[in-house]
């Protein structure tokens, strides 16, 4: 099947394992058919004209769903002779001591132009990350990013002009709610730390494919890795000596389904041929304060299959995933640590400005600094809570409330846990 493809080629530096030369490559904007190989033009150090072909393939070179070898993806694989590399080889710096730092939160919304400009953020973001950017620092910084990037454009799933009350002639309360935040914002959400997003949500297709493509592109643009489109199901980068794969799961339209394990444990079994740890999100859940929970059973809510999270989490860790990011309920729940493989099951609503209900426990939520050994198996977790308010937006909590919800919940849903719960950290017993 074909599909059209728009392949945006960013700079990149290219170190040629064959030499020591170094080549800056300069992409234009292409258009390519599925199974198409691309030529460009790279310009090396000392102003030499070279062409290489890229084929468009998947950042791990397969794709369950197709039966051709060749995918469509917004990614490409350059190659000639020894020269090979893939999207996100930013650094080459070894890491030290052997441990990594994977820094999760739940769901990113900082504001939304739609359906107009009156929910848009005090001082047009700028402040949406004050209080907390001191500990989005990491290996790799990662949200849920619940909404699109895009300027301008209809939804396609809410009305764009309020209903009216034919009685009070004033808008009727909104029950659709659709998120527009303005491109601008995705260097905001970059300056403050973040350096990967999960786009498997419900609210990814709000604005169709125009809406997705800009995001898409909006991120690449800041340098922002993401996943979990049916057109971007994973992403692959480097840091510090480690390369990170991720793919990201849901129950939505347009998204991997969190429903299909099966394809689901495909796609981590082979990402785990590629990469040294294996990141999984998921959105996925019933919502709000009655489903703090793990059922450890399917969850319908709202008619809709929202998945059975346990069943998920515990079997892509038994194929490959290194670490389990959960989010969708809108509150926190519990974590768990199963084969030396941590699992946060909801991480709730970090930022989430405007319409979010931010009462009660929907309000608060943890930041979790996960700390890995270089192989997947986890070491501790120091978690910061914050917490929201409608006046005041995101800040943190002083009482520690999330924490004591991680505690509370985990000791509940798995008493057997063995993980120990003090002074903001999460250790395991030495039993």
């Amino acid at each position: 099947m074909t599909r059209l493809s728009l392949l945006c080629f960013m700079t990149l530096g290219i170190l040629c394992q064959s030499c020591s030369a170094e080549t800056q490559t300069h992409f234009s904007q292409k258009i390519a058919d599925f199974g198409d190989t691309v030529t460009y033009t790279a310009t090396t150090y000392k102003n030499d004209v070279v062409s290489y072909v890229a084929h468009k393939v998947d950042d791990f070179e397969y794709n369950p769903n197709q039966g051709s070898s060749t995918i469509v993806s917004d990614e490409i694989i350059i190659s000639d002779g020894d020269l090979l590399f893939g999207h996100g080889d930013d650094t080459a710096t070894p890491n030290k001591d052997g441990l990594i730092n994977i820094v999760a939160v739940g769901d990113i919304m900082i504001g939304s132009s739609f359906p107009n400009v009156g929910f848009l953020p005090p001082n047009d973001g700028r402040d949406s990350f004050k209080y907390v950017k001191p500990h989005l620092k990491g290996d790799v910084v990662f949200g849920n990013l619940e909404g699109v990037l895009l300027d301008e454009g209809n939804s396609t799933k809410c009305p764009n002009t309020p209903a009216i009350d034919p009685e009070t002639g004033q808008p009727k309360p909104m029950t659709c709610y659709a998120f527009r935040m303005p491109t601008r914002y995705a260097k905001i959400i970059k300056d403050a730390g973040f350096n990967v997003l999960s786009l498997a949500n419900n609210h990814t297709g709000d604005f169709g494919d125009v809406g997705r493509t800009s995001t898409k592109n909006t991120l690449a643009d800041v340098g922002i890795y993401y996943a979990g489109l049916l057109s971007k199901p994973t992403t692959t980068f480097t840091k510090n000596g480690v390369k990170y794969g991720m793919v990201a799961f849901a129950p939505n339209i347009g998204t991997l389904s969190i429903n299909d394990l099966e394809t689901a444990k495909r796609y981590v079994k082979e990402l785990d041929k590629k990469v040294d740890i294996v990141i999984v999100s998921f959105h996925g859940g019933a919502e709000g304060a009655n489903h703090v929970r793990v059922p450890k059973t399917t969850e319908m809510y709202l008619n809709e299959n929202r998945g059975d999270v346990y069943k998920f989490s515990h079997s892509l860790i038994d194929v490959g995933a290194d670490i389990v990011i959960g989010h969708g309920p809108h509150v926190t729940r519990a974590v768990e640590v199963y084969k030396d493989r941590f699992i946060a099951y909801s991480l709730g609503n970090f930022n989430t400005y405007g319409v979010f209900n931010v009462r009660g426990l929907n309000g608060i939520a943890p930041i979790v600094n996960v700390t890995m050994q270089t192989d997947g198996k986890f070491v501790s977790a120091d978690v910061v809570s914050i917490y929201q308010t409608k006046e005041n937006g995101l800040m943190i909590d002083k009482n520690n409330r999330a924490f004591g919800e991680l505690k509370r919940l985990t000791e509940l849903d798995f008493p057997n846990s063995g993980l120990v719960f003090r002074d903001n950290k999460i250790t395991r017993s030495s039993k």
